[in-house]
Order: C-alpha cells, then structure tokens, then sequence
C-alpha cells in the first residue's frame, strides 16, 4: 500500500482549475533563471524611471518574482504598465547579459559611491572567501550571484503583477521598502494560463469568502491573527470536530484538557522557552511569579502523566486534546486563518514502550491517511531530521527516534521524502504537505518522536521487571490547527462545502405563498432527521430566493409547488447543476442519510436521465 499520493482528489460537484504549473514550455534556462533575470531587467526600468531608487533584494520564488525597492514616490498600479513599457524597451536596446568578479572593497566602494546602502549591507553578508559577482546590461549593473539568461532579447513572456509593502530583511525594526511582484514563462500561452489560475486563486481567497458567505471575521479592536467564528463556519468546525472525536475514541485515544495559562517554570523545563521564546507571548505576574499562555499542549499532557505512577501494563496511553495554544506571529505574516497568533491544535500525545513505538507510529500514519483522504486530499510525506540549530538531546537518541519513524512509514507502506535538518528542536518527524484543487501544497499533519520531554519531565513507568524506564512520547497532530485546516477547505471546496459539511445543507422554496405550509412541513420532516434546513417561505419572488440559495452554496435546492404539495413529493436540484428530479420525501431522506453517513464529496450527477 502505497500512501504517498492516495487521496479521491478534490470535490466533483464543480469544475476544478488546472493545478498550479502544469506543464509548461522549457526554455534554453531554467524558468527559475528566466524570472530571476526579469527581476533585473525590471530595476534597470525603475532606475531609468526613477534615478533615486535604491534597491534591496530581487530573486525568483516559486511562481515568478520580486524586486524590494526604496523610491521617493509611492507607486500605484498605473506605474506598473509604465515600468513594463520600459522593460521592453531596453531589453531590445541593451539585451546582453556579462558577469564580472569584483574585490570586495572594491564592490563596498562603488556601491558606497552610487548611495546604494541596502546593496553595501549585502556585500557585508557575503561570506569572505565568497566571489563577489555583478550582473550588467547596457548601463544597468547589480550586485547578485546569479545566474541569468545570457540575453534578455530571447523570446519569453512576463508580467508586473502587485505592489506590496516590505521590512527590509523581514524585519519590522528597518525600513519599510516597496516590493513589486511579477512573473516570466517562456511563452505567452503560459503566462496566460497562468494568470487564469491566479483569477481563480482569487475567486477561492478564504478571506474574501468568508466575508461573502459570513463564515468568519478578524477585528481591529481585537487584535491581528485572532479569529472569531460565525454561526456558519462554527457548524462546519462542529463537524470536523465531531468527525475527529468519533476517529480518535474509535482508535483507542482519551481525552484530556490543559490549562491555557501555566507559570514560566514549566515552559523552561520543557525547552521551550530556551528553544521557542521568540514565539512565546510575554510573561505576566500572577502572585508575584511570571506566567505565560501555552504556545503547545505537550508540557501540560507531561503534567497529567507524573500524577501518578505508571506501569507496562496501562501503555501505550493515547491522549488527544483539542487544544488552543497561542504564538507570536509578527504582524507582517498574519494572514486571515492561515498564519495567527491564537489557534485550535488537535493534539494528541501517545506514551508507549521501545517496543510499542513502531506499531503506534503505523496508527498515527494510519489515522492521518484516512482523515487526510476524507477530505478528498492527496499528499507528500517527508522524514524531517534533527535541525542543525537549536536541537536537544543526544545523537544516539535522534537516530533511534529517526529509525523508528522510518520503521512506523514501512509497516503501513507509506513512502517518505527526506527533508534534511527539519525536525523540531526535541525530535525528528513526518511531516505531511497536502495538496488543494489548485494544486497548491499546504503544511499540515505531523507526528514527531519525542525521547528528550520524559527525560525532562522525570516521567517513568515501571517495566516487567520491576524497574523504572522512561516511556517514549509520540507528539502528532492530524489537522494541524483547525483555522489552518479549515482556511485551507474554504480554498480548496472554493466555499462549495460537501453535503456532510455544509452550513446549511437544503434550502425548500416553495414556489408561490400558497404553498409555504407545504414546505414548512418538509422542512419539519427534515430537520426531524438531524439535516441542516432552510425554508426560504419568505414573500419575494421564487428566482430571487433561488439566487439567494445558490449565493450561499447550498447543495440541494428543494422546490415545492402545488403538484409536490399534492403528491408528497419535493423537485430536488443538486448544487450546480439546472436540471431537478422530483421523487418521494423519503426518497430524498434516504439519500441525503448515504452522503452524510459515507462522508460523501460529490453530489449526483443527474446531467442524464433517470432510469
């Protein structure tokens, strides 16, 4: 069993955009290469446009490039066709690109001369020994160790695409620079292509959907990176929530809850005010001793476990908590529910023999491929190593926690990539990289082992033989965060939520006023069945309430006039689609119970029909 890339893919009830990159021309460079020389040819432009700039970093990144720049004046989007124009202009005029190697004091010179006091701090984080190299065309030439296209007269395609602000060196003490963003491809049809998908990226924005269908919020007078969850998306974390519990009671897990608020002690004993203190809030006095909001649950399910003493026999002990931690991000990468500073971890922390850990290691797995893949997500798992920086531990311990993890991937068949130097400062780990209808990677679930937090924590259990050993601690999280988790769906459904999920799951329109109490009393009869109703018997226009239906993604529209009212019966229309069948209200029911019991991502496909 292969689980590297299972998964039944995204829901089937709408059209999917093509995934991110697809296949694209080649080019005589690499697109990476092409991009990166863009962005010089885009701050030859904005030099000839502004001879005042100055001028930061400008590299490639995963789908095109940027250019950080100080100018006297503020740019808009009109200045962005200005720049292109410009671009073009003088890779026509000036299109050879040369390299040339310079001293460093000579490099520190001329960029002194030139007032380019971003590029002068660059050459002072160029290591010595390290070839100083600048790039140049016509008059224009950069500080940068390449590489390039050779000529900027080959045929490519590209495109200015947003303005953004920027601290420079991403941090919030320096000066805020102006970053203009863009992208390249070797040809046309590509950039196009490409431009679609960014469309449609910004048709499935969670933050512009969660504003439309009234799913969340983030508030000013609350601070950044907090969310609040509206009565909609609260049915869908219920949910999830409920999905979740039912997995982990089925799997053997207990719950348990920890404090949001524990003395400073505690997160020194465990590491991670050494390790993590610059993600930790800080300190407040309670009773003259400082206190800190947790940033994890692990040292708080540590506490549980020194309550009492501990034998062989009770392991391995399977703790989940649904567990709200809180962590310093800085203002400039909160981002709606997708990076914030308070957020929902479904934790759970397993404490087991040497000789369980493989087996529960295979569970864990296990337990993430089957929530991942209900979800209709496919993914990439990757064996994170012991960080290079701040780690804990001796190396013996990391190799046998490494070796476990590798062995707990084998039992279930599950292929690893390796991601060197990327494990947590207490242990190795899987980390696991799904990926949306976009074909967009997100960072998800995790399980790490952990042999260093019982050693700190002093926790034992007593063998059979009577002597008292360290249990090893399995730390792992299936969601993540659920506003992560959940952000992510709002994108990867683009708000059309599956019938199991949907905030309201049947919208029962009648279609004049005569005939509202019909639909009172099958909006009755389904509620009655545990389905989430709307009965849209408001006085406007049917078309109206329809659109109104359609707005909010509701997945099956229900119309009933007199003919229904008549006969029992309810036209059903699945979300998407024009056409409706009409059948029996139990018919319906019995169909509307198959998706919410088998967790169902697609509603049917009645374009033929009926037998």
């Amino acid at each position: 069993m292969n689980h590297s890339s299972s998964g039944s893919g995204a829901s089937a009830d709408e059209a999917l955009a093509p995934a991110v990159g697809g296949a694209v021309a080649e080019g005589p460079f690499p697109l990476s290469t092409l991009r990166h020389s863009v962005s010089h040819l885009m701050a030859s432009a904005v030099a000839k446009l502004w001879p005042e700039a100055k001028f930061g970093f400008g590299p490639s990144i995963e789908h095109g490039f940027y250019y950080d720049l100080d100018l006297p004046v503020a740019l808009d989007e009109s200045d962005l066709k200005r720049i292109e124009k410009e671009m073009r202009r003088i890779a026509k005029a000036s299109p050879e690109l040369t390299c040339t190697e310079m001293p460093r004091d000579e490099a520190r010179a001329r960029l002194e001369a030139l007032g380019q006091t971003y590029k002068v701090e660059a050459v002072d984080l160029i290591p010595e020994g390290e070839t100083i190299t600048f790039y140049s065309h016509g008059d224009w030439f950069d500080l940068c160790e390449g590489p390039h296209v050779d000529r900027l007269d080959r045929p490519f395609a590209f495109k200015l695409q947003s303005l953004a602000g920027a601290y420079w060196r991403g941090d919030e003490k320096r000066p805020m620079l102006q970053r203009i963003y863009g992208t390249a491809f070797w040809s046309e049809e590509d950039l196009e292509r490409h431009l679609a998908w960014l469309e449609e990226v910004k048709t499935r924005d969670h933050r512009r959907l969660g504003t439309e269908l009234d799913l969340f919020s983030v508030h000013a007078e609350a601070g950044a990176g907090f969310v609040f969850w509206h009565p909609r998306l609260g049915i869908v974390r219920h949910e999830i929530e409920d999905f979740w519990w039912r997995e982990h009671i089925n799997r053997g897990y207990q719950p348990v809850y920890s404090p949001h608020v524990s003395r400073e002690q505690l997160f020194a004993v465990s590491g991670h005010l050494e390790n993590y203190g610059e993600m930790m809030y800080a300190a407040m006095d309670l009773d003259d001793m400082p206190y800190r909001v947790k940033p994890m649950n692990c040292p708080g399910h540590s506490l549980i476990y020194k309550t009492r003493g501990r034998s062989y026999r009770e392991l391995p002990l399977r703790w989940a908590e649904l567990g709200t931690v809180y962590r310093y991000e800085k203002s400039g990468v909160v981002h709606g529910m997708l990076r914030v500073r308070g957020f929902t971890q479904d934790d759970a922390h397993i404490f087991c023999t040497p000789e369980q850990l493989p087996d529960e290691i295979a569970g864990v797995l296990d337990l993430i491929h089957h929530v991942l893949t209900t979800f209709g997500f496919q993914y990439t798992a990757y064996l994170a190593t012991r960080p290079a920086e701040k780690s804990i531990g001796e190396a013996d311990i990391w190799e046998r926690a490494t070796k476990a993890l590798a062995d707990g991937a084998a039992k279930v068949g599950m292929d690893l990539q390796l991601d060197e130097g990327g494990g947590a400062f207490y242990g190795p780990k899987i980390d696991f990289k799904v990926r949306d209808a976009l074909g967009r990677e997100w960072q998800n679930s995790t399980v790490q082992c952990d042999f260093n937090l019982p050693q700190r924590f002093d926790l034992e259990y007593t063998d059979s033989s009577g002597n008292r050993v360290r249990p090893i601690m399995v730390h792992r999280a299936v969601l993540g965060s659920l506003e992560r988790f959940v952000g992510g769906l709002i994108e990867h459904f683009g708000g059309r939520f599956p019938f199991w999920l949907a905030p309201e799951q049947v919208a029962v329109i009648p279609i004049r006023e005569e005939h509202g109490e019909y639909a009172r009393s099958v909006t009755k009869a389904l509620r009655a069945e545990q389905f989430r109703v709307r009965c849209m018997d408001e006085p406007s226009h049917m078309n109206k309430r329809i659109k109104a239906a359609q707005h909010d993604r509701v997945p099956f529209l229900t119309i009933v006039g007199a003919k229904e009212a008549e006969d029992g019966t309810v036209a059903i229309r699945p979300r998407g689609e024009r056409g409706q069948r009409t059948m029996s209200l139990q018919e319906f029911a019995e169909l509307a119970r198959g998706l919410r019991s088998s967790r169902s991502l697609d509603l049917p496909n009645w374009a033929e029909p009926a037998p």
